[in-house]
């Protein structure tokens, strides 16, 4: 092993100023994303002796080609550029988070005239009061069921809430007791947003008021024997105690917090976030992540800090955020989440009395999700090798195929040909990678497959896309801002595979060879997966490999073509619905309302087709001129034939073969 990196920056070279530095590889993907008070030292550690270095940075720094850095006037402006370069680049050695959940909110849309209460995981409505996360969607709308019996705010959607107020009749929840809100005709517009308020009031601080005007009111009912008014205050008093028995009061009232347990070992670690408003414990998020290089607990409670307020703003950030450890640069995470607050924010570690026992819960929650976690995790990722190394072995590859893309094309008895490219990277898919295809011309499927490739393999080696991106900064005297026009690059997906995997047998795979000839690649594996009996093709080889029928790794490429044929049919039928709308689209008068609406009389455009002018008379809305209109075209388009596909789908007859000439890129 050689004692030191060739790209090892000279003696001095690197500055003692705070920045943000990315490493890459040869082919220019960024690998990690780091940021450090002072460069020259920090970057020092990467460019020991490599024997020193922990085994997961020693691949990190070998895998790279090349280091770059940034510097910037203050530690707080080095972590905001290492946050957005984290989330421009994805760099695979950084923290990669494995929660892809969306938790569900409740949300009070306040900018409404007669706010509504719904469950959402949609963070971004302007000017809502959100509520959560919730673990459960159930858990959101068992607590609004709850709370309406006590504030009986709106519930209706907007569309059932302007009808109502133009109709002047009450909304359909208003009349089955489900809407309080004035489309329900019970209450005026201030009315309702005083219960707004108070709605909002009870949610951040389960204000005990409620509960004692209640308990009055239900005292002063039952001793002037108005039983029924008593009833309905004891209903309503069961109602906030379900609400208040779900979250107990952990902190005193007044403490607004979020709090971080952590629990982790060499490979992963998982947290556990709980949101605290009012004293009360009002949501919980779970996370587990798996740490790339060797990093250690206050670096990780930094990592989790960035991508948990990130894109935060105003109450979404706590004035206190509680931590098992602080991270090195505390004191610029809390300059950095003023800014995101606009208040100051406290970044503190809970140390005795109740703020102490919560942490212990909530650390002792992620240990018991760790477990889960690698119970999981490992069974799944020593499958995955496996699966790899056996595909290396079985196709003779230089090394383990850890981006494979695979192809797919699909048609419509030659008509409406389209291809798709589905990635998988460690096993995994990568769906923001994956590419459809329209090919406008082709001859057959070999012909379709070798285009595809050739527009594909053209991008590998693109240079990186930059876009124009208008900010608006603060001017330098500080007398207001301006608008400042930057360059960001945009994610490529053109990094080369290891591995092309297509679908069909020898000859897509030897229209696959010529198009990697073409391209001059003679880097990329290639193999062809054929349905009948699910083997491997080769290029050039007059055998095909079997794979053992229950090895992984020919569930790997079957999982792989799979997706292909999904992702194609999937983009198949949405241009299949252009086609046939665009068809009756050509009929003068006839819009997207009136074909929606013809399309879901006949069941089709085959049955369409068949009717006669009297009856598509019958669908509302087209008279005896229009239904001869439609009648005529249809039956005139005989190049182009609609006919049904006997799938329950409606298809384009082929119309005359067109002539074999390359498609341009999209």
């Amino acid at each position: 092993m050689a004692t030191e990196l060739p790209y090892k920056p000279r003696p001095g070279e690197i500055p003692t100023d705070p920045g943000v530095y990315r490493f890459r590889d040869a082919q220019g993907r960024v690998l990690y994303v780091g940021k450090a008070k002072n460069l020259r030292q920090r970057l020092s550690n990467y460019f020991a002796p490599l024997r020193t270095l922990h085994e997961r940075t020693r691949r990190m720094v070998t895998t790279a080609a090349s280091v770059e850095w940034t510097v910037v006037p203050t530690d707080v402006d080095s972590l905001q550029l290492e946050y957005m370069w984290i989330k421009e680049f994805d760099p695979p050695f950084n923290v990669r988070y494995k929660d892809d959940k969306s938790y569900p909110f409740m949300a009070i849309t306040l900018a409404d005239e007669a706010p509504r209460v719904i469950v959402t995981r949609n963070r971004k409505i302007p000017g809502a009061k959100y509520f959560g996360p919730y673990p459960k969607v159930w858990t959101v709308h068992d607590t609004i069921d709850q709370m309406i019996k006590v504030f009986p705010i709106r519930t209706c959607s907007d569309a059932s809430y302007r009808k109502a107020m133009q109709t002047g009749r009450p909304c359909f929840p208003g009349q089955i007791g489900k809407c309080g809100g004035p489309c329900s005709m019970t209450v005026t517009i201030e009315d309702h947003r005083a219960m707004v308020d108070d709605f909002i009031a009870f949610m951040e601080g389960g204000d005990e008021r409620f509960t004692r005007s209640l308990t009055r009111r239900m005292q002063e009912a039952s001793a002037a024997m108005d039983y029924e008014s008593a009833a309905k205050y004891r209903d309503q008093l069961a109602s906030i105690e379900a609400v208040l028995g779900r979250s107990a009061l952990v902190l005193p009232q007044d403490e607004d917090a979020d709090l971080f347990g952590i629990a982790e070992d060499e490979l992963s670690a998982a947290i556990q976030h709980f949101v605290i408003r009012g004293g009360r414990v009002r949501g919980v998020r779970a996370t587990t992540l798996d740490k790339e290089i060797d990093i250690g607990g206050a670096e990780l409670v930094d990592q989790i800090l960035q991508r948990t307020y990130g894109e935060a703003s105003g109450e979404q950030v706590p004035k206190r955020v509680l931590v098992p450890v602080l991270p090195d640069d505390a004191a610029e995470l809390e300059e950095w989440l003023w800014e995101r607050r606009g208040k100051k924010v406290e970044i503190a570690v809970a140390q005795r009395g109740q703020r102490a026992e919560l942490m212990r819960n909530a650390t002792l929650n992620a240990q018991q999700a760790l477990i889960r976690h690698k119970t999981r995790r490992s069974s799944d990722y020593t499958t995955r090798t496996q699966a790899l190394t056996d595909l290396q072995e079985a196709l003779g590859l230089d090394e383990a195929p850890l981006r494979i893309e695979c192809y797919d094309i699909s048609h419509l008895g030659g008509t409406n040909v389209v291809a798709s490219m589905v990635v998988f990277e460690d096993g995994l898919p990568r769906k923001d990678q994956y590419r459809s295809f329209n090919i406008a011309e082709t001859t057959d499927d070999t012909d379709s497959m070798y285009q595809v490739l050739r527009r594909r393999l053209a991008h590998i080696d693109a240079p990186e896309e930059t876009l124009p991106v208008t900010e608006s900064v603060v001017s330098e005297d500080g007398s207001g801002e301006e608008l400042v026009v930057t360059e960001r690059r945009r994610p490529r997906f053109a990094y080369p595979p290891q591995l092309l995997v297509v679908d069909g047998g020898k000859p897509q795979v030897e229209a696959a060879a010529r198009a990697l000839r073409d391209a001059g690649r003679t880097d990329i594996g290639l193999v062809g997966i054929a349905k009948r009996l699910e083997e491997l093709w080769l290029p050039g080889e007059d055998y095909p490999v079997i794979l053992p029928r229950t090895s992984e790794s020919l569930y790997l490429v079957q999982r792989l073509r799979d997706e292909a044929h999904r992702f194609a049919i999937t983009h198949q039928r949405k241009r299949r619905k252009r086609d046939i709308t665009s068809i009756l689209g050509e009929v003068p008068g006839l819009g997207a309302a009136r074909i929606k609406t013809l399309l879901r009389h006949f069941g089709s455009v085959a049955a369409l087709r068949k009717a006669t002018s009297a009856e598509i008379q019958e669908v509302q809305g087209i008279g005896p001129a229009l239904a001869e209109a439609i009648r005529t075209h249809l039956a005139s388009t005989a190049s182009s034939t609609i006919r049904d596909a006997g799938d329950g789908t409606v298809a384009l007859d082929p119309p005359p073969a067109p002539s074999p000439t390359a498609a341009a890129p999209r």
